[in-house]
């Protein structure tokens, strides 16, 4: 049967005291919603419905994509009035999937468990057994074992509170039988809402068989409502992150202090130190070390590498035996061959050092093309920006930049080109010529040093 999925996606989320809606609040910097719609995309011929209501055009213009389709749901009146809203959207020979936006680690291979197991005379429902089951709804059993119900926590007995087996709100029947039971849900309990649970008793009225299936993991399962459950999902999701890279070789100096929000490929014997965050795609070589509190997205590192401490690497590419840091910042557009040294607190953007060139503290490098061994000493500027348009500095191969030079762009150093310290460089530097560009030094006598206002 073709499959259409339903996320429920309308609720605030009070809990969270925030006004951005609840499933967009993130785990490992993606929100929650799009982890579940990337765990319904497993499904190739899948069609994705996502009823949303508080904050519905934050949600939109946040996560936009042509395979899901919008359904409002205009007053949050409980899951069972949100299923409704998408029904007469899911095709009838369906089989209809139900997932939650504030259930974001659900394991795709649950889900193909759940909808390879469910034909047009069966509902599967997925259950846990939860050591404290506080909060969630009751899995009611008769003397064969077999479901004949939920009751929410709310509305349960002392003896039903009990019972450790859970509903996870996740569940998968034909679009036929929501078709037939959804209408007749009704708000008779402490909440008044209607509930999506209540079609587990319809069905077992219908003598339908319910289908249990238990999830592979508490954590797979776990919502989020408020901003300690959000961190606990936020670990475990890293948890998992950091041992899939450890069992691929990768030391990692304190696994509790890793944050990937994101994905890294990571080569052999790569060392990763604490209060590393990565975001996006990052491309690790073999033999590279990544010092502590660094920050690095959507880069790659070459092999033997090492990027010292308190460092920001953005949308850069970073050759092989290359040093950066420790306080570097490397902007997009920044390219490192290799054994070029980047020291402390300097920065480039739009920047391509050649190899062995080096820049080893105190210098700003922008929109420039700097070839070869080159050296820029401590406190040069590439002055870039003219207030409207940004210019290019070019320099060949073993260039020698003086410490407090200012290089005002479009410039052009030639090869072997030595610019003395202190200058202030606006011209052509040719092949082999000294730079000098500096006011005359003058020595006054008779000059007296400012002294303290001591009447103040």
């Amino acid at each position: 049967m073709p499959l259409d999925i339903v996320i429920l996606a309308a609720g605030q989320g009070t809990r969270m005291n925030s006004s951005l809606p609840k499933v967009l609040h993130t785990i490992a910097g993606k929100s929650m919603l799009e982890h579940v719609v990337d765990a319904g995309r497993v499904f190739d011929d899948a069609r994705l419905h996502v009823v949303i209501g508080h904050g519905a055009e934050h949600i939109r213009s946040a996560i936009k994509s042509d395979d899901i389709h919008w359904v409002v749901q205009e007053q949050q009146l409980g899951t069972g009035h949100a299923v409704q809203q998408a029904l007469p959207f899911l095709r009838p020979e369906a089989t209809a999937l139900v997932l939650y936006g504030d259930v974001p680690l659900v394991n795709p291979a649950t889900l193909k468990q759940m909808v390879l197991s469910v034909d047009a005379d069966n509902l599967v429902l997925l259950t846990v057994d939860l050591e404290n089951p506080a909060g969630y709804g009751r899995i009611l059993r008769d003397g064969s074992n077999c479901v004949t119900s939920i009751v929410e926590q709310k509305d349960a007995t002392e003896e039903q509170l009990r019972i450790h087996e859970v509903n996870t709100g996740i569940m998968a029947t034909s679009v036929a039988n929501f078709s037939r039971w959804l209408p007749a849900l009704n708000n008779a309990n402490a909440q008044k809402e209607f509930y999506l649970t209540d079609i587990i008793a319809m069905a077992h009225s219908d003598s339908v068989s319910i289908n249990t299936q238990s999830a592979m993991s508490e954590a797979e399962v776990l919502g989020v409502n408020d901003r300690h459950q959000q961190a606990r999902l936020e670990r475990i999701y890293q948890d998992k992150q950091a041992r899939a890279l450890m069992a691929q070789g990768v030391t990692l100096m304190d696994p509790h202090r890793f944050d990937c929000r994101g994905q890294i490929q990571a080569g052999r014997d790569v060392i990763i130190d604490v209060n590393v965050v990565f975001h996006g795609l990052v491309e690790l070589g073999d033999n590279v070390t990544i010092e502590p509190n660094c920050v690095i997205s959507n880069s790659r590192i070459g092999k033997n590498s090492r990027i010292k401490a308190n460092t920001v690497i953005e949308n850069a590419l970073v050759g092989e035996g290359v040093d950066v840091g420790p306080f570097a910042r490397l902007r997009p557009g920044t390219v490192l061959d290799s054994g070029v040294r980047i020291g402390n607190f300097v920065e480039t953007k739009n920047a391509v050092l050649g190899v062995g060139s080096k820049a080893n503290h105190l210098a700003y490098i922008g929109d420039a093309e700097i070839g070869d061994d080159c050296n820029i000493g401590a406190g040069t500027i590439t002055c870039n920006y003219d207030g409207a348009n940004k210019h290019k500095t070019v320099m060949g191969d073993k260039v020698f930049v003086g410490s407090n030079s200012t290089l005002v762009a479009p410039l052009t150093i030639e090869s072997g080109g030595f610019v003395g310290a202190g200058s202030t460089v606006t011209k052509t530097v040719p092949a082999g010529n000294l730079a000098v560009a500096r006011g005359q030094q003058r020595n006054i006598t008779g000059w007296h040093r400012p002294e303290k206002d001591k009447s103040q």
